[in-house]
C-alpha cells in the first residue's frame, strides 16, 4: 500500500515536529496512542491525556479540552470528517505541513542511537541541553549542540538590529549579551560536547516582528531575500559584535571558549564562504562551518571544503524547499514538499561523497520519521542532526 497524505488544520503545537503512533478510534486511554475522534469532550479526557497526539473532525483553537492539550504539549489536529475514516492503523503526523501520512513506512528498520554516528542535537533553548544531558549516561553520545543565534536573541529579550543600528557600544553590549548566554550554556555541557553557533539570519519578515527602531526593507520574497551569509557580508557593525563575543568569551572562558564554534548560514558558494571569514576577520585558527541548504552550496560542497570549512552541516528543510520550489510552511503545496524527493536524496548523497573525500566532517539533519529511509539510502555522514524531543527518545530507548 502507498503512503497517503491527509492535510489537516494544526489546532494545538507539541515539542515535536513529527510523531508517529498508533491510531485510537476507542474511548478507552491507550498511552501514546493518536487518538481519533470526531470532535473532543469532556468524556475522552482519559483518552486524550494517554494519547501523543489528537486528531479530530471539528473544533476551534480555544476550546476547553484544546486547552487543556495545548498546556499539556499534545498535539490536535482538524481534518474534514470525511477523512477520518482513513486513520487506522499506524499513521505519521507532520506537524510543520499540518498533515498525516497513512500507510506503511518503506523501511522496517527501527533507527537507533548507535545508526546516529557522533550526534548533534538541535536546540532552542538551554532546557534543551539539560533535557539531553539528563537522559543518563548514553547522553554523552551527543557531541554536539546546535542553535541559531536569533534563539539566543529570543530567550535573552535581546533586539539584534536594534544594537547593530546603533552606536560602539550598543554594538559591544549586544555581543558581551551573547557571551554572556553561551557561558550558560557552556556550563551545562558535559566534557566533550560543545556548542555550535548559527550566525545570525533574520529574514526581513521575521526582523520586522522584533526590530523597534532599525529600519527593516520590504522584500517580495524574504526566503530568497537580503539574509544569512549575503547580508552578514554587508554588516561590519555585525563583525564588531561579533569581536566582543568572541573577546567576552575567550575572558571568561579561557581556553574552554574553544567549546564554542561559529558556522555561516544560507550560503551560496565557496566565493562567499572565503569572503565572508576574511570580511569578519576571524583568527587564523578559529574554526568555521558552513550550512548547505541551498541547491548552489550542494554543487559548490567540494570547493566550500578546500575554502576551509571545518564541518558542513545539511539543512535538509530548506533544502527540500528550494530544491522542490515547494514552501515548507504553505499546507497548500505540502503534497509537493517532500523529504525523501529522489532530487533531495541525491543532493544530499553529493554533499556527504565530497565531504568525506575532502577529510571535512559532515553531519545531515533528520527527521524522526525520514531517519531510517535516510540510513537505508544515503551514504554514511560523520553524525546526524535531530530535533531535542526526538534526539531524547532515541537516547531514552537505547537505555531500556
Amino acid at each position: 500500500m502507498n503512503r497517503r497524505r491527509i492535510q489537516g488544520f494544526l489546532l494545538t503545537g507539541g515539542t515535536q515536529n513529527v510523531l508517529r503512533g498508533i491510531c485510537n478510534r476507542t474511548r478507552r486511554p491507550l498511552e501514546g496512542s493518536i487518538l481519533v475522534a470526531p470532535s473532543l469532550e469532556a468524556g475522552l479526557y482519559e483518552a486524550i491525556v494517554a494519547a501523543r497526539a489528537v486528531v479530530c473532525g471539528s473544533g476551534g483553537q480555544t476550546g476547553h479540552m484544546q486547552s487543556i492539550c495545548r498546556g499539556r504539549g499534545i498535539p490536535v489536529l482538524r481534518v474534514d470528517e470525511a477523512d477520518l475514516a482513513r486513520l487506522v492503523g499506524e499513521v505519521t503526523l507532520h506537524l510543520e505541513s499540518q498533515s498525516i501520512e497513512v500507510g506503511p513506512e518503506a523501511s522496517a528498520q527501527e533507527p537507533s542511537l548507535d545508526d546516529l554516528g557522533s550526534a548533534c542535537a538541535v536546540i532552542a533553548d538551554l532546557q534543551d541541553i539539560r533535557t539531553i544531558n539528563a537522559c543518563g549516561p548514553k547522553a554523552k553520545r551527543v557531541d554536539s549542540f546546535f542553535i541559531r543565534e536569533e534563539f539566543l536573541c529570543l530567550a535573552a529579550g535581546l533586539r539584534p538590529l536594534d544594537a547593530l543600528d546603533g552606536g560602539p557600544a550598543d554594538i559591544a553590549d549586544y555581543g558581551r549579551a551573547l557571551a554572556d548566554r553561551l557561558c550558560t550554556f557552556v556550563e551545562a555541557l558535559l566534557p566533550d560536547q560543545r556548542l555550535v553557533l548559527r550566525l545570525l539570519d533574520l529574514r526581513s519578515d521575521h526582523a520586522a516582528a522584533v526590530t523597534e527602531l532599525a529600519q527593516v526593507p520590504v522584500e517580495p520574497n524574504p526566503e530568497l531575500g537580503l539574509h544569512g551569509a549575503r547580508w552578514l557580508l554587508g554588516s561590519t557593525a555585525y563583525r564588531d559584535a561579533l569581536h566582543a563575543m568572541l573577546g567576552s568569551l575567550r575572558e571568561r572562558l579561557g581556553d574552554a571558549a574553544g567549546r564554542v564554534e561559529l558556522s555561516v548560514p544560507f550560503l551560496t558558494d565557496e566565493e562567499e564562504f572565503a569572503r565572508l571569514r576574511a570580511h569578519l576577520d576571524l583568527p587564523a585558527g578559529l574554526p568555521l562551518s558552513a550550512f548547505i541548504e541551498t541547491p548552489s552550496a550542494v554543487h559548490a560542497t567540494a570547493a566550500i571544503c578546500a575554502a576551509g570549512a571545518s564541518e558542513l552541516f545539511v539543512g535538509i528543510k530548506d533544502l527540500v524547499q528550494f530544491y522542490l520550489a515547494a514552501d515548507r510552511s504553505n499546507h497548500l503545496v505540502a503534497d509537493t514538499y517532500q523529504t525523501r524527493h529522489p532530487a533531495v536524496m541525491d543532493g544530499v548523497r553529493r554533499v556527504v561523497e565530497s565531504a568525506r573525500a575532502a577529510g571535512t566532517p559532515v553531519r545531515v539533519f533528520s527527521l524522526g520519521a525520514d531517519l531510517a529511509h535516510y540510513l537505508d539510502h544515503l551514504p554514511t555522514p560523520d553524525g546526524y542532526m535531530m530535533c531535542t524531543a526526538e534526539l531524547q527518545q532515541l537516547i531514552l530507548q537505547s537505555e531500556r
